[in-house]
């Protein structure tokens, strides 16, 4: 393999001499030449490369200082991906005059830049952009970016990221092509488009003992026409996607949605405006709370051909006016494929506009304590690569990446890019993300809800409450089913409240500031109590209040507390007829006696709140009872935490 010498030596060495060499250009040619030179550029227009390049060696070899006919051969070798060949064409061109076209110098940048020679191709850009006497503002903003890739190309490649891409297997990938695949919170469920018989369609796959299964079409959602670019909510139950000259459609392409309701999915309707519009919408992605909707879009407005814009579901639950994301998210290119992920601030996408390995790259950007986004941090090499990358989705606890690809072997999972101009059918694979591109970590609480004493699921509601700030991060209603599935993120303490008219409130706390709180799934089955005696007649157990919290060692009501205990007066509102007792317990730390009074000030602290808020005192009582009656073992610190509790039970 021949390796060409970088011009810029050249230059070093001849000076100026290049510029004194008598050349002969279009203008000086004799007929044979410029009609032999005329006929060549005209069948390369036409893709008939072989055939130009053969009037161009025949030009060349009658007159090798014909510097249009050197140019037009290193173009059209360039056209033909002979990389090395096209190079050494321009360095003979440049050879010959290094002032005739300054562009030749922009062509050898490109094509260097093509066989990884960042450092020969910078300098060829740079020498552009400093000498070039007219250049057009287009093309001075592609040298700019170009240089700035290449920077950037050179630093990636000598720095590698962990990178083991591993396909999915037959299962999911097949002869034909799968693609922008997308996950359920649980990481049991992918949905993904898939191409059949040029029709493309969604199919779903579940994990079962680790392995996908067999992908089968959504037939309830898939249509005649296409369908693609999906978005899957945590609970599997709210898919959105995009799909192309519809009736009901406002423009070219539009948002579609259906839900899951009872174990089938709802008929697709069109999302509507604001979010669609007549231009282009496509690409969308939920936040794990459902209220945020992420999408890619050519509307007007924004700040290149395609940006990545955002709208808020309303309180009347329609969405509000699209926002675009703006700077640093949205260049003046093309900006598409967002992924938010369940953390809620960490943006993952596909940008040309940015300094990368070249084409589409991937890149992640952070949301600030200031509600701005942070700058995009590209996810280096070899994940990026020359090519063009596709989307991206993480998983739930941010370490593993799914994403489609042609350009990668399918055997074992290999990681070698085989295929750099793409070819094939397109597969999907997973990698391992690298710690410092992992999103903040997350975990979810899965539950079903039923009648404690008919073991049969209730609808009931569900509402989480970030007891910090005291908003509700989520909430929602069950179906029939009985079944919900929320995402936590980390660093929150979170208040979980179900009820259901005629029935006691159930309540648990997830404090995910604490260490080793993310480590696996919550999974719960919660049994609601019917008002007043269970169906045997007997009186309900106790019910805990979990986010009832006092000071250590003191019976000081902590403010974290009062979302609690103004549930707990709602109930109490709602069933006039309902008494109860408030029970006081501690661990044995300390003192018997010490505990039996901490626990019974706690208990009355209660039944003060309440009387004070406008309960009858003759409907309550409150009494301690220390460290005598432990729900756990009291030799861990666990145990301690759970014996520390106040609770009410009702009153016969």
């Amino acid at each position: 393999m021949i390796r060409a010498i970088s011009f810029l030596f050249l230059i070093s060495l001849c000076g100026n001499a290049f510029a004194q060499n008598k050349i002969t250009t279009t203008k000086t040619a004799n007929g044979k030449l410029k009609t032999m030179y005329e006929r060549a550029a005209r069948i390369a227009s036409l893709g008939q490369f072989d055939d130009a390049i053969e009037d161009l060696d025949k030009a060349l070899k009658i007159d090798p200082s014909f510097i249009d006919a050197q140019i037009e051969w290193a173009n059209v070798k360039y056209q033909q991906m002979k990389l090395e060949e096209a190079e050494i064409g321009y360095q003979k061109a440049l050879a010959l005059d290094s002032i005739y076209e300054p562009n030749i110098f922009y062509s050898l940048a490109n094509v260097q830049f093509d066989q990884r020679k960042y450092g020969d191709s910078a300098a060829n850009f740079d020498y552009f952009l400093k000498n070039a006497p007219r250049i057009s503002p287009k093309r001075r903003a592609n040298a700019e970016k170009y240089l700035a890739n290449t920077k950037f190309a050179a630093e990636a490649t000598k720095n590698p990221v962990p990178y083991e891409p591993k396909n999915l297997g037959p299962n999911v990938n097949t002869p034909d092509a799968e693609y922008l695949p997308t996950l359920t919170a649980d990481g049991e469920t992918l949905i993904y488009t898939a191409v059949r018989k040029g029709q493309e369609d969604f199919y779903r796959s579940v994990k079962i003992d680790g392995e996908w299964q067999p992908g089968k079409p959504i037939e309830a959602v898939n249509t005649p026409n296409n369908e693609g670019a999906q978005s899957i909510s945590g609970d599997g139950k709210f898919l959105v996607f995009t799909a192309c000259n519809r009736r009901d459609g406002l423009g070219g392409c539009d948002l579609f949605f259906a839900e899951l309701k009872n174990g089938k999915w709802t008929a697709v309707r069109n999302l509507g405006a604001p979010v669609n519009s007549p231009g282009w919408e496509s690409q969308p992605s939920l936040s794990s709370d459902g209220k945020t909707l992420y999408f890619t879009s050519e509307r007007k407005g924004g700040k290149g051909g395609k940006d990545i814009w955002m709208s808020l579901r309303q309180p009347n639950n329609k969405w509000g006016t699209p926002v675009n994301l703006g700077a640093p998210i949205n260049t003046s290119a093309d900006d598409q494929s967002p992924f938010i992920h369940a953390d809620g601030q960490t943006l993952y996408y596909m940008s040309n506009g940015l300094p990368g390995m070249g084409g589409y790259d991937l890149y992640f950007s952070r949301l600030q304590p200031d509600g701005k986004w942070g700058e995009p941090q590209n996810l280096g090499y070899p994940i990026n690569t020359e090519g063009n990358e596709g989307a991206l989705s993480v998983s739930l606890d941010g370490k593993t990446a799914y994403f489609a690809t042609d350009r990668l072997t399918a055997q074992n999972g290999v990681s070698a890019f085989d295929n750099p101009q793409g070819k094939g059918t397109t597969d999907i694979y997973s990698f391992e993300l690298s710690a410092a591109d992992r999103p903040q970590p997350v975990t979810y609480v899965q539950a079903i809800i039923f009648d404690a004493a008919t073991k049969k699921p209730l609808v009931a509601n569900v509402e989480f409450v970030e007891l910090g700030s005291g908003k509700t991060y989520a909430s929602a209603e069950t179906e029939s089913d009985g079944e919900f599935l929320i995402t936590l993120p980390a660093g929150g303490n979170y208040a979980l409240n179900v009820s259901k008219e005629k029935y006691l409130f159930y309540s648990e706390n997830f404090a995910l500031n604490e260490p080793g709180t993310m480590d696996q799934p919550f999974k719960l089955s919660i049994g609601l109590q019917p008002v007043g005696t269970g169906s045997d007649g007997t009186a309900t157990k106790p019910i805990v209040l979990k986010n009832v919290f006092f000071e250590t060692g003191s019976a000081a009501l902590r403010k974290e507390s009062l979302i609690e205990l103004a549930r707990l007066k709602k109930l109490l509102d709602e069933n006039p007829t309902l008494k109860i007792q408030i029970n006081g317990h501690t661990d044995n730390v300390g003192t018997e006696p010490d505990n039996l009074k901490l626990s019974n000030d706690r208990a009355k602290a209660v039944y003060d709140y309440l009387t004070q808020n406008g309960i009858d005192a003759i409907r309550l009582r409150f009494k301690g009872f220390g460290e005598v009656v432990p729900a756990a073992s009291n030799e861990t610190e666990e145990g301690r935490k759970q014996n520390r509790r106040t609770e009410y039970e009702i009153l016969r």
